[in-house]
């Protein structure tokens, strides 16, 4: 069949693109783990059907979220499934709201489609606690293992697995150092719903006690509260994990740190064009493309629990030098030319 050729050929091109299946404490086996979930699914005898019906789902709209989901789409089309032709989408997005997000997480229970994306960790959450007859691929998710969504990196069970963003907090703040060499304190403000980025900053402060910096936190129950809880704070830098609720509402803090005259430091590509001053990234339209390689691979028959969790090990540096000054901050040119793009 013409179209389980091309599915085949697409998961076989985009696997690779990324580091799969190894938890964060041993990324060593990664490339091996992914190259063995394709070749899994390239000897799966069922055939990838003919067309698709697709639930996808978001717990807000931003713009690193908006790219997981159009890189997802898009990688689908290179397969062989035209969204208009023989892919159907319906696109939802629970603007930040949990009851919303129960909703369409029931309404998309009830429906016929052939799987779902889950895009960020209270969708997948959401998506995962009423669907277990189809398959769940995640994206945007930083620890599905915390999150309660699989109970190995290795060998996700029952019905879904997926990409992760988990971001690489020491290296944050080794980049905040680097910019600050006097940073004595960094505060971040995030989701108190979100586990995601609870982890991020259990993981900020271990690495921030070694690097002799103090974390301080505030936490946030929506996005209006983002601004308040940035002005609680007397830090010298701001550090914004890969939080959906306080990334949607990034200017707000911005606003607060050029008042403070404190640069803000981003995990997304998009929070460092916005206004962030500089930031290691995961690249989201990736992630969406890894999404869909894993969607494919089980579309094809191939167990969730055959197919690793994917982890990212490549970060880009994004830098806004003049969002920078506007926070009181000339970036170091050491920072500035190694930057894989400049805004």
């Amino acid at each position: 069949m013409k179209l389980k050729a091309l599915a085949l050929g697409a998961v076989g091109t985009l696997a690779l693109t990324a580091c799969g299946g190894a938890s964060p404490a041993d990324t060593s086996s990664a490339p091996a783990a992914t190259s063995s979930a394709a070749s899994s699914a390239a000897e799966t005898t069922g055939g990838a059907p003919e067309s698709i019906k697709v639930g996808v789902a978001t717990i807000v709209a931003h713009p690193a979220l908006d790219a997981a989901q159009q890189g997802f789409i898009d990688a689908l089309a290179e397969a062989g499934y035209v969204e208009g032709e023989n892919a159907e989408f319906d696109l939802q997005n629970a603007q930040g709201d949990q009851s919303t997000l129960t909703n369409i997480a029931n309404t998309f229970a009830s429906s016929d489609y052939d799987g779902f994306l889950a895009i960020a960790t209270p969708t997948a959450q959401a998506l995962a606690n009423v669907v277990t007859d189809r398959p769940i691929v995640f994206a945007a998710v930083t620890d599905p293992v915390a999150a309660g969504l699989v109970s190995s990196w290795e060998a996700p069970d029952a019905n879904i697995t997926g990409v992760s963003d988990l971001n690489p907090m020491k290296e944050q703040l080794e980049l905040i150092k680097e910019a600050l060499p006097e940073v004595a304190t960094v505060g971040i403000v995030y989701s108190s719903g979100e586990v995601n980025s609870e982890v991020q900053v259990t993981e900020a402060e271990e690495a921030a006690a070694e690097l002799g910096i103090e974390i301080r936190s505030a936490t946030v129950t929506n996005s209006a509260e983002v601004q308040q809880a940035g002005e609680s704070l007397d830090v010298d830098a701001y550090l914004i994990p890969t939080d959906n609720t306080v990334v949607s509402a990034a200017e707000s803090l911005i606003q607060v740190a050029e008042q403070k005259q404190v640069p803000v430091f981003a995990s997304d590509e998009s929070t460092m064009e916005r206004g962030a001053a500089a930031g290691l990234s995961v690249n989201y339209t990736q992630q969406g493309k890894d999404a869909a390689a894993v969607f494919l691979q089980l579309l094809e028959g191939t167990p969730a629990s055959d197919i690793p969790v994917e982890t990212q090990k490549q970060f880009d540096l994004f830098v806004n030098v003049a969002a920078a000054e506007k926070q009181g901050l000339t970036l170091p040119e050491a920072i500035v030319s190694r930057a894989t793009k400049q805004f």
